[in-house]
């Protein structure tokens, strides 16, 4: 698969098969994040994985699963992610468009994965006190998202936005509104 397959294959997965992810598969992930863009280079990114039992359960009840479709759609306790990678920002070195570089960092760990056949999961909407306090977070780092990680146990698709850009069931399939090539270009010059 070329890489633009890859991008425009790549769905957000939030219901995942109980199948290890190791440190060094996401240590990868971490150094592809690394070399993504970085504003003025100052590179203000760090990282956390959690990878246990017991800390990737701690996580899992401090994010909002699927805000169009929770609770139901929530994963449970067998499609839960296997691992996670906190993203934080280290204030000492930088605080200023620190969002652009999580966007690329977050999309090169999401990408990584996905060649490997492992989906993933960006969220935002977390307990980020909670989840600082699980993982030990000095004060000089922020945490900005978390990816959740797993091989998939869903396969959602694309869809032509029609009415809603939310996403919704049909029958087991998730269904993601998608706006078309003509809607997003405005022109060529």
């Amino acid at each position: 698969m070329n890489i633009i397959e890859l991008i425009k294959s790549r769905r957000t997965i939030r219901k995942f098969e109980q199948k290890e992810i190791t440190n060094e598969q996401l240590i990868n992930y971490i150094d592809a994040a690394r070399v993504a863009p970085s504003a003025a280079n100052l590179q203000p990114l760090k990282y956390y994985v959690v990878n246990s039992p017991q800390n990737n359960a701690r996580v899992f009840e401090n994010v909002k699963w699927a805000g169009y479709l929770a609770p139901e759609y929530n994963p449970k306790e067998d499609e839960r992610p296997m691992a996670y990678i906190v993203v934080c920002v280290d204030k000492n070195i930088s605080k200023n468009a620190a969002e652009t570089d999580v966007g690329a960092s977050v999309e090169n760990i999401i990408l990584s994965a996905l060649s490997e056949g492992v989906g993933a999961c960006w969220m935002g909407a977390i307990d980020r006190k909670a989840i600082a306090e699980i993982i030990g977070l000095p004060e000089n780092l922020e945490i900005s998202c978390v990816v959740a990680l797993g091989y998939p146990k869903e396969n959602p698709r694309e869809v032509e936005l029609t009415e809603s850009v939310k996403y919704y069931l049909d029958k087991d399939t998730l269904c993601v509104p998608k706006r078309k090539i003509d809607e997003v270009l405005i022109k060529t010059i």
